[in-house]
């Protein structure tokens, strides 16, 4: 055999997706891309993305699931855990005991949390709401950029508010405040992780004091009084909310060619569309149930109620197997499961954290992680090799456009996923993820063609039989 044929036949280099794709498949990217950023720009909050998607799977046909309901194959239902996760679920020609195809993503995203007591007045009449973050986040980024206010509030007598400030045209925003540098002296002789700390995360929202009140706290006063007549809410009503601090940026494209998108929450939001596009783009009856759950918490250890590791997954499986006479262990053992999350992309500009050879790369498809994990593959679910060998093929058989890769250098760090959770319910499990620039920052960036891709990758699972 001559060398170059050897060359062919044995070596394994991934091309860029846009040497790979047809023109339409292009247009099909750009197409997918417009919808996703609709989507995004309403799923700036777990509760917001998990409404978002009630109402796109209700156009789409799907409709609430109750426990009894009689399904036969070809039904689409959904149900909604705390208002803050959502199972969506086309169940399939087969039996559950032949298992499910399911897709596990989550909604929640690094942000800040406001305190339980946050409002307070410091000096001169500037007032300000505490705030402790939430998940994995880089301090110094959330200073000096703008801000938006979201979230529900229980109120004193009953009754709750959803508050929403700073995203509709002509809202004021609001803002954490930086050191000038021409002060910054210290500041800059400290680490990036030191320069701004959790407690100076302070966000500015006023600063008018009350007109014709002598008493303290007058510009704190001109707030609540602000507040109460506009939702109703007390001082003492934040001690029963739910109130974050996202960035207020807007879904925009990135580049003069407009290959990249970039916008708050892509980690995991857009896998979670893609999930949720790969259940609607299901046409007819699948040989296996799909099943799509979109977590919380994830970034906190998907603990808690609404998190990954909550009962309420295995809840709603279990209900379905019973309604179809199936013991609840052997659909598991006979399942399959895609955990959506994203991954980094190789960053040119900070090579060093990464290894070129098993890095993911933007443009060059949806990413599979046989493991993640950190340093020793710690708290990793690591994909056995038959359920990689059976993806490869369909994959390649659907012109998938993907590749395999790591999370940085063995050593650097690493990061965990939902997979883990899916893995211990004796549930075949791999990691699959959107490549993402910038991740856990304010702004994050992902490439539009590995968006499509990923959303192909996922209805290609869907449609697998045995």
């Amino acid at each position: 055999m001559e060398h170059q044929e050897l060359r062919k036949n044995l070596f394994y280099a991934p091309k860029n997706g846009y040497d790979r794709i047809s023109e339409e498949e292009r247009r099909g990217v750009f197409k997918t891309a417009e919808a996703y950023k609709a989507f995004l720009s309403r799923a700036k909050t777990e509760r917001d993305a998990a409404m978002a998607t009630v109402e796109l799977a209700e156009a789409d046909g799907f409709v609430p699931y109750s426990r009894g309901m009689k399904l036969t194959p070809g039904d689409r239902v959904y149900t909604v855990n705390h208002g803050k996760s959502v199972i969506l679920a086309v169940i399939g020609r087969d039996g559950l005991d032949t298992g499910a195809h399911i897709l596990a993503a989550h909604i929640d995203s690094p942000r800040l949390d406001l305190k339980p007591m946050p409002l307070y007045e410091d000096k001169k009449e500037l007032v300000y709401l505490k705030t402790h973050y939430y998940g994995g986040i880089k301090k110094y980024q959330w200073a000096a950029i703008p801000l938006e206010l979201r979230g529900v509030v229980a109120l004193t007598g009953g009754g709750v508010v959803n508050v929403e400030i700073g995203s509709k045209p002509g809202d004021p925003v609001f803002t954490i405040t930086d050191l000038l540098p021409h002060l910054g002296k210290d500041q800059n002789a400290k680490t990036l992780a030191e320069g701004i700390s959790g407690e100076a995360l302070n966000v500015l929202v006023g600063s008018v004091p009350m007109a014709e009140e002598e008493g303290a706290d007058r510009a704190k006063l001109a707030i609540l009084a602000w507040l109460f007549e506009q939702y109703g809410i007390r001082e003492e009503d934040f001690l029963s909310a739910e109130l974050s601090i996202i960035p207020h940026f807007p879904v925009s494209d990135v580049g003069l060619d407009r290959s990249l998108i970039g916008g708050y929450g892509h980690d995991d939001r857009c896998c979670a569309y893609s999930a949720i596009r790969a259940l609607f783009d299901i046409n007819g009856i699948p040989a296996k149930t799909a099943v799509c759950v979109l977590a919380d918490k994830e970034e906190i250890g998907s603990v808690g109620v609404t998190g990954m590791q909550s009962r309420f997954f295995d809840t709603f499986m279990e209900d379905l197997c019973e309604g179809f006479g199936i013991p609840l262990r052997a659909c598991y053992e006979a399942s399959s499961c895609l955990s959506a999350d994203v991954c980094n992309a190789f960053d040119p500009i900070y090579a060093e954290v990464s290894d070129p050879r098993n890095s993911a790369y933007a443009n060059y498809g949806v990413s599979f992680m046989k493991y993640t994990g950190s340093r020793g593959k710690s708290g990793s679910n690591d994909a056995n090799a038959e359920l990689v060998g059976t993806l490869r093929t369909a994959l390649n058989n659907a012109n998938v456009v993907w590749q395999m890769s790591e999370l940085g250098k063995v050593d650097q760090g690493g990061g965990g996923t939902v997979a883990c959770y899916m893995g211990n319910r004796n549930i075949s499990t791999i990691d699959i993820g959107i490549p993402v620039l910038s991740m856990h920052a304010p702004y994050e960036v992902i490439a539009k063609l590995d968006l499509y891709m990923a959303i192909r990758a996922m209805s290609a699972f869907c449609a697998m039989e045995d």
